[in-house]
C-alpha cells in the first residue's frame, strides 16, 4: 500500500483548482503522462523549467532591444478601442515614459476591463516581449500589468516550463504552486554521508528550490537542488533494477556443465576463427552458466561482430548438458534469417534446430509444439510466439534474446515466468554508450565484442548533397550492370503533403524509370506496411540474386545479412538518427568485397545534423558512435525510450550526471544486500522515492519476492 503521507501528491491534476478536463489533457501531453486520470499533482512537481525570465532588466521603451522581455515603468495616455463591429481588430493603449511611446496591444479584451486595469494618467509597470514595427515598439498581451504601489508583487525570475497547445504558462505555474501546496516533508532516503558532501537539500526543499528560481545559475543541471533530484531519479531506477535482478537471480540457476564436444564441432566448421573479443565473451558466458546463479548477460557488439556465433556456442553448451536453448528476435524476418545461419552452423554438431513464429498453423504448428514439449528441438528459433501459453519446454535452460531495447524488463520476466529460470544472454547490435547501459540494464553483466571478424571490408562513407542524385544513380547503374548488389533507403512509404521527402515508393518507380528496361526488373520494394510473407518474399529475391537494387524503408536496419551487398545510399541522410545510420551503413561490408556508403543530404543541414554525418565519416566504431549520439541528442532518444519502455529521465541528464549513476548503482545494491526487502527505516523512506518517481512495479517485486 502506497504511504498515507504521499496520497495529497497523488491527487489528479483536474482536482486541483481552475484544471477542466481540457486543461488535465493537456497537463498530461506535457508531463509525458498517459491521460488525465494518470496525471498527478506529483507529476507537476517533477516537470522542471527549461528556461527563466528575468524581469529585472529595467531600461526605458526606446532601449529594449527587439524580441526580449522588459519591465518598464510607464504613464498611461489614451485607450484606442477597436472599431465598432470589428473585434478582431486589436485594442491599443498609448502609454510613454522619459525615453518614447509604446502600443500596449490586445486582442479580443474587454474595455471595462482594461479600463480599470489601465487608468488614464495612472503610473503602472508592465512586463513583456517588446517588438518593433516601422520603427514603433509595440507590446502585445504584456504578461505582468500592476500598479506602482504593488511593484513588490512583480515576479523578478520566472521558470519557464515546456508548453502544448491550450495550455498557457499562467495556467501551468499556477497548477505547479497549488501542486507545491500539497508537498509534505518526507523521511530522508539518500545516504547521509552522500547528503554531506554533495551538500544536498532535502526533497521537498529541492522541488521548491526547481520552481521557485532566483537567478539563472539556479537551473543549471549542476546546483545542489538539481543535483539531489537527478540523484533521486537516477537511485529509483537503480533500485528498481536492483530488484527485478534479485527476483530474478532467486530462481536458482541451474549450473550448465559441458565437456564441449558440441561446441568443439560447431567451431571447427565454422569458415572463420573467432576474435579475441568474442573468445573472451564466451569465456565469460560459460563461467555464468557453470555457477549456480543464473546468467543474466548483455552481449554488446557491433553490427558484424559475430555476436550469433558466440550465442550459438552458449546454446552447443547448453544442449550437449541435456537443455533446450531458444533464440528470440523481435521480428519474423529476423528469426528466419537467424533459422538459416544457426541451422548450418548447429549441423555440424547434429543438433536439431526449428524455427517457431506466428505463421506456423494447424499441423505444422502442432508438430512443432510437440517437438519442443519432448525435447526432440534442442533450439527453438522465433519471435514473441515462443513465450506463448501453449509453448512447453521439457527443459529450457538458455534463453537467447537478439535486439534488447525492443524487449524491456517486463518481457525478461515473463520469459523467466516459464518457471524453468533459464540462463538468459541478451544480444544487441545498438552499441549503448557505458552510462546508458548502466541506467537502462544495471541489473545485467555486460559483455562486448570489439571488433570485426576477419575478412569484412572497411566501409567508405561519403555525404553528397541531394542536388547531384543524377550522378549518383548513374554510378549506380554502371555496378549493378557490373553485378553488384545495392540498398537504397527512404524515409517514408509514400507521399505526404506535410512532407517534402521522397517515399519509397515514389523513389522505387523513379529508379526504376532511370534505369532503362534492362535493369528495372531487378529493382524491388520493401517496407513496413507489407505483409510479413511479402518483406520475406522480397529479401529472398534480393539474397539469391534475383533482385539487385533493393529500395526499402528502415525496416532493413535491424539484422539482414546479405554478404554481397556492397552499397549502400541513404536519401534524407540528415533526418536520421546517428544509431540508425550507422546500423543501416551495417548492412554492406558483410563479405569480401570493397563497400561503399553515400549519405545523399538535402541543405541547408543544422548543426546536429551536419556533427552527426561528420561523425559517421570519421569512424565506424560503434561505441564511439554511440558516444557521440549521447551528446548530441541525450539519453532519451539514445535508446527510442518511448518505443521501447526504458526510463527516459525527467530530473537526470546522463551527458551531466553519469557520476551520480555509478554512486547511485553502488548504493542500490548495498542497500539490498542489508535490506533485501526494504522493511528498516531507510528501507521505508526508500519505498516512498520508489512511489514518488512512479516506480510501482519494483515494490509488487518486493511483495512477489
Amino acid at each position: 500500500m502506497r504511504p498515507l503521507d504521499l496520497d495529497p501528491l497523488f491527487k489528479p491534476v483536474s482536482s486541483l483548482p481552475g484544471i477542466g478536463p481540457k486543461l488535465a489533457e493537456a497537463l498530461a501531453r506535457v508531463t509525458g503522462r498517459d491521460g488525465p486520470d494518470d496525471t498527478r499533482a506529483l507529476d507537476l512537481l517533477l516537470l522542471p523549467p527549461h528556461g527563466l525570465i528575468d524581469r529585472a532588466m529595467r531600461s526605458g521603451i526606446t532601449e529594449s532591444p527587439e524580441g526580449v522581455i522588459a519591465t518598464l515603468k510607464v504613464r498611461v495616455d489614451r485607450h484606442q478601442p477597436s472599431p465598432p463591429g470589428r473585434r478582431s481588430a486589436p485594442y491599443r493603449v498609448y502609454v510613454h515614459d522619459e525615453t518614447g511611446e509604446l502600443a500596449l496591444t490586445f486582442f479580443h479584451a474587454k474595455q471595462a476591463w482594461l479600463e480599470k486595469l489601465l487608468p488614464v494618467g495612472e503610473t503602472v509597470l508592465v512586463s513583456g516581449k517588446v517588438e518593433w514595427f516601422n520603427g514603433r515598439p509595440s507590446m502585445v498581451h504584456p504578461d505582468h500589468i500592476v500598479g506602482e504601489a504593488d511593484a513588490a508583487s512583480l515576479p523578478l525570475i520566472e521558470p519557464v516550463y515546456p508548453l502544448t497547445a491550450g495550455l498557457s504558462p499562467k495556467v501551468l505555474c499556477r497548477s505547479i504552486e497549488a501542486s507545491l501546496d500539497l508537498l509534505p516533508e518526507l523521511p530522508e532516503w539518500a545516504d547521509p554521508h552522500l547528503v554531506t558532501k554533495n551538500n544536498f537539500p532535502g526533497f521537498a526543499e529541492s522541488v521548491r528550490h526547481l520552481h521557485h528560481p532566483q537567478s539563472a545559475l539556479d537551473i543549471e543541471p549542476q546546483t545542489p537542488a538539481r543535483r539531489r533530484l537527478a540523484y533521486d531519479e537516477l537511485l529509483a531506477g537503480q533500485l528498481s533494477l536492483a530488484l527485478v535482478r534479485q527476483t530474478l537471480r532467486r530462481l536458482p540457476g541451474h549450473p550448465v556443465k559441458a565437456e564441449g564436444r558440441l561446441r568443439q564441432a560447431v567451431l571447427e566448421a565454422l569458415p572463420f576463427s573467432l576474435t579475441g573479443s568474442q573468445q573472451t565473451a564466451v569465456t565469460e558466458i560459460l563461467t555464468d552458466m557453470a555457477g549456480s546463479d543464473r546468467m543474466l548477460r548483455l552481449l554488446q557488439g557491433d553490427v558484424g561482430s559475430g555476436k550469433t556465433a558466440v550465442a550459438m556456442l552458449a546454446m552447443a553448451d547448453a544442449v550437449e548438458a541435456g537443455g533446450q536453448a531458444v533464440l528470440m528476435a523481435p521480428t519474423e524476418i529476423l528469426a528466419r534469417q537467424h533459422f538459416a545461419t544457426i541451422e548450418k552452423m548447429a549441423e555440424a554438431a547434429g543438433i536439431n534446430v526449428v524455427v517457431l513464429t506466428a505463421r506456423a498453423k494447424g499441423r505444422e504448428r502442432t508438430e512443432l509444439l510437440e517437438q519442443i514439449a519432448s525435447g526432440a528441438a534442442q533450439i527453438v528459433i522465433g519471435t514473441h510466439a515462443l513465450f506463448q501459453e501453449s509453448v512447453v519446454y521439457a527443459n529450457l535452460s538458455l534463453a537467447v534474446v537478439d535486439e534488447q531495447h525492443r524487449f524491456g524488463v517486463h518481457q525478461r520476466l515473463r520469459l523467466t515466468a516459464k518457471g524453468t529460470a533459464p540462463h538468459m544472454l541478451v544480444m544487441t547490435a545498438t552499441p549503448i554508450p557505458r552510462t546508458l547501459v548502466l541506467s537502462a540494464f544495471g541489473d545485467m553483466d555486460v559483455s562486448k565484442l570489439t571488433e570485426k571478424p576477419a575478412g569484412r571490408q572497411p566501409i567508405t562513407t561519403v555525404t553528397i548533397p541531394g542536388e547531384r542524385i543524377e550522378e549518383i544513380v548513374a554510378r549506380l547503374k554502371k555496378a549493378l550492370l557490373d553485378g553488384k548488389k545495392a540498398y537504397w533507403i527512404c524515409p517514408l512509404v509514400e507521399d505526404s503533403d506535410e512532407s517534402d521527402l521522397m517515399s519509397v515508393e515514389t523513389r522505387h518507380a523513379s529508379l526504376a524509370e532511370a534505369l532503362g528496361p534492362e535493369l528495372a526488373p531487378l529493382v524491388a520494394l520493401v517496407h513496413g506496411r507489407m505483409s510479413p510473407a511479402e518483406k520475406d518474399q522480397a529479401m529472398s529475391a534480393f539474397k539469391a540474386g534475383q533482385t539487385r537494387l533493393l529500395v526499402a524503408t528502415t525496416v532493413i536496419e535491424v539484422g539482414v545479412d546479405v554478404p554481397d551487398a556492397t552499397i549502400m545510399v541513404i536519401e534524407h541522410a540528415e533526418r536520421f538518427g546517428l544509431a540508425q545510420l550507422h546500423q543501416l551503413r551495417g548492412r554492406v561490408g558483410r563479405g569480401e568485397g570493397a563497400s561503399s556508403c553515400i549519405l545523399l543530404y538535402h541543405g541547408p543541414l543544422g548543426d546536429t545534423a551536419g556533427a552527426r554525418l561528420q561523425v559517421l565519416r570519421e569512424t565506424e566504431d560503434g561505441f564511439r558512435i554511440a558516444e557521440e549520439d549521447l551528446k548530441l541528442r541525450g539519453e532519451g532518444e539514445v535508446l527510442g525510450t518511448r518505443q521501447s519502455g526504458l526510463p527516459g529521465f525527467r530530473l537526470a541528464n546522463l551527458a551531466v550526471h553519469a557520476d551520480l549513476l555509478e554512486i547511485a548503482r553502488t548504493d542500490a545494491r548495498n542497500v539490498l544486500e542489508h535490506d533485501p526487502t526494504l522493511s528498516g527505516p531507510r528501507g521505508d523512506a526508500l519505498r516512498m522515492l520508489l512511489y514518488l518517481m512512479r516506480r510501482d512495479e519494483a515494490i509488487r517485486f518486493l511483495r512477489a519476492g
